[in-house]
């Protein structure tokens, strides 16, 4: 069972920054593309950037230049990067190993970025 631990928010600023991680356990981390998804408050769960097995990262076009998603292998660790954040990078953001482009995994409790002066 795939396990998913996110941490790392917290109150930010506009145009400041924040670092997200997330281990996970449960799967062979390497053999799996992995994605962070954010829930922003009145909004829909949303794939905010997803990183493949061969580190190959992708993007919504809202975080494309701000956001950067990498990971560890050896620590079975995915991180995102958020720089220049706005109001409206405001959510609860989660991860989760994809399959066939789906999350696999049961949602954890995520960490929450509020974005505000």
């Amino acid at each position: 069972q795939v396990q998913l631990v996110e941490s790392g928010g917290g109150l930010v600023q506009p145009g400041g920054s924040a670092r997200l991680s997330c281990v996970t356990s449960g799967i062979i981390f390497m053999l799996y593309d992995m994605a962070w998804y954010r829930q922003g408050p009145g909004k829909q769960r949303e794939l905010v950037a997803r990183i493949g097995y061969d580190s190959r990262p992708t993007y919504i076009d809202s975080v494309k230049g701000r956001f950067t998603i990498s990971r560890d292998n050896t620590r079975n660790r995915v991180y995102l990067q958020m720089n220049n954040l706005k109001p409206e990078d405001t959510a609860v953001y989660y991860c989760n190993a994809l399959q066939n482009g789906s999350p696999i995994g049961s949602w954890g409790q995520g960490t929450q970025v509020t974005v505000s002066s």
